[in-house]
């Protein structure tokens, strides 16, 4: 193997124009004249050079300039800051890049009154023909109204199945029409892994579908044809559009199939950012034909390819916004608690097999009772092992100051959604948990306190892409709504979310080792912003322009 490798460097440099120890001495591109930061709290430095899509050296400009060659591209930064790359490690490309190609958009920032969304689907209703799915994303119970009815639905259109997806991706809306095409009988009960159906006072079904073996009903009905070629182009643009906010590596928790894995990976090489990706657990008999490239502690990156797999996912709850994440407390002005998608001993079997599969395991939880069960799950099977990996809570909405201690005895890091503070805080505040409750969601400072590792994701779709904006909302802790702070005793310090979206997030998907600092012999990836961060008001770190992005040393996006 060692021989073929040195083979295999010796005749690329050859066909390159440069011996092998050229390579390793001469830069490809060296970047200068600007403010680089190899990972958030530590010093800057003058200049940084990459050679075969990796790091080759970093310092003042005169030792770098050294590396320079007849060949080498010298890249100005003319002032501009440059970062290790935004890593988002729980954003569902596949499944926001479908949405967003072939579902109507109905969400909150094109039609912020409950008049206006209804006026939306009417129209829609209007030019599609009678008998065909008029099939809806990104509503928001929350900011647009409260929860959609199959009344409300039936009012929109009795000639055309209406499916209409929430933003949080665990619930939606039909009418009556999609629950005949569907064949959903009235005396329907709980699915296997909680899906169910919403019911009104009379005990009748309401329209209202929650948790995914339920949504499954309509979804396969309500979507268009998929072919390859439309998934392709759909998520080229997608990932374009994730670039140009900063993200050179985004995290697929559980919505990549197994069958998808391979045109995939052979799609990735021409994506505007590097992709990885959990798989369900439902789907864990898919990483057998990939166990020869080696699974465990780090993340495996199939070959000829920017694709890497690691960890398997469970959904453990619900979505808050709709009260169906599980709570040890009551919902606000309720007796409902929510109910986790599966009892304890299912789930610690569940993580058991996660476990003898030598991988680690991401368990979605928003509510504190999801926690807890989660947390049991991952001490009867790792106990406190890391040998498989970082396991990890996703989203971590809800946890409560003794699991934020028992995720640091346990080697467990939380993953927190940082726009349900942003978007919801009053909401929470208001409507769902009450004042007290809602100063600790997404507790990032309490894990400061226990030098517990964090990290901030969007989930997208079910929140935009950006992860400057989820960094702003760490440090200031403002809802964007009606600009209240919540929480104040959980904000960070600019260092620590920008790791939270750097270096942490690149140990949380298996790639520490590869990315998210600026380190010689890393993959060169790497943002470079039009503003200094540590010169930008706090409030206004999302509005910072995006200038270029790279990718194993190679330009992805341009300004």
């Amino acid at each position: 193997m060692a021989y073929s490798v040195a083979a295999a460097t010796a005749a690329a440099a050859v066909a390159s124009g440069r011996s092998a120890t050229a390579a390793e001495t001469e830069a490809d591109v060296i970047f200068k004249g600007g403010k680089i930061i190899p990972v958030p709290g530590s010093a800057s430095v003058k200049a940084l050079a990459i050679a075969n899509g990796k790091i080759l050296a970093l310092g003042s400009e005169s030792s770098v300039m050294g590396l320079k060659s007849r060949n080498t591209k010298i890249v100005d930064l003319d002032g501009r800051v440059m970062m290790p790359g935004f890593i988002d490690p729980h954003h569902h490309t596949v499944l926001a890049s479908l949405i967003f190609e072939l579902l109507n958009d109905v969400g909150y920032t094109k039609f912020p009154t409950r008049g206006k969304l209804l006026a939306e689907l009417r129209a829609i209703a209007m030019r599609t023909p009678p008998g065909q799915w008029i099939s809806c994303s990104n509503f928001d119970n929350l900011l647009q109204g409260g929860d959609l009815s199959r009344e409300e639905l039936d009012g929109v259109s009795t000639s055309h199945p209406i499916f209409v997806w929430y933003t949080n991706g665990h619930d939606a809306c039909v009418n009556s029409m999609a629950l005949k095409v569907a064949n959903i009988p009235e005396d329907i009960g709980v699915l296997t892994g909680g899906g169910h159906f919403g019911r009104d006072e009379k005990g009748q079904l309401n329209g209202l579908v929650y948790e995914e073996s339920a949504l499954k009903k309509f979804a396969l009905l309500a979507f268009p044809k998929i072919t390859p070629q439309l998934a392709a182009k759909a998520m080229g643009d997608y990932l374009r559009s994730v670039a140009a906010v900063g993200n050179t590596t985004v995290h697929e928790p559980g919505t990549l199939r197994s069958e998808w894995i391979a045109p995939f990976a052979k799609f990735s090489s021409r994506a505007a950012c590097r992709t990885s990706a959990s798989l369900m657990y439902e789907d864990m008999k898919g990483i057998e034909p990939y166990r020869d490239l080696g699974f465990g502690s780090k993340a495996t990156q199939l070959p000829n390819s920017l694709f890497s797999l690691y960890g398997i996912k469970i959904v453990g709850d619900g979505s808050n916004q709709t009260e169906t994440g599980a709570q040890t407390l009551p919902y606000l002005g309720t007796q409902e608690k929510g109910a986790p998608n599966f009892d304890a001993r299912t789930l610690k079997q569940m993580v058991a097999e996660v476990k003898a599969a030598g991988l680690p395991v991401l368990i979605h939880c928003n509510g504190d009772y999801a926690i807890d069960i989660a947390l049991d799950a991952i001490e009867a099977a790792y106990g406190a092992s890391v040998s498989d990996g970082v396991n990890r809570i996703e989203h971590s909405t809800m946890a409560r100051p003794d699991q934020i201690q028992r995720m640091k005895k346990l080697n467990v890091q939380p993953s927190f959604l940082m726009n349900h503070v942003r978007l919801y805080g009053a909401a929470y505040r208001d409507q769902i948990f009450g004042p007290e409750r809602t100063a600790f969601t997404d507790p990032a400072g309490e894990c400061v306190k226990a030098d517990l590792p964090f990290t901030l994701h969007t989930d997208s779709p079910c929140s935009p892409p950006g992860s400057l904006a989820l960094v702003s909302t760490a440090i200031t802790r403002r809802c964007a709504i009606d600009g209240s702070t919540i929480g104040p005793d959980q904000a960070v310090s600019l260092d620590q979310a920008l790791r939270a979206v750097t270096i942490n997030a690149a140990h949380q998907i298996g790639l520490g080792d590869r990315i998210g600092s600026l380190e010689k012999g890393k993959e060169a990836d790497l943002v470079i912003l039009e503003s200094d961060p540590y010169k930008t008001q706090p409030e206004k770190l999302g509005e910072i322009k995006i200038s270029e992005t790279w990718v194993a040393g190679e330009r992805k996006y341009n300004s």
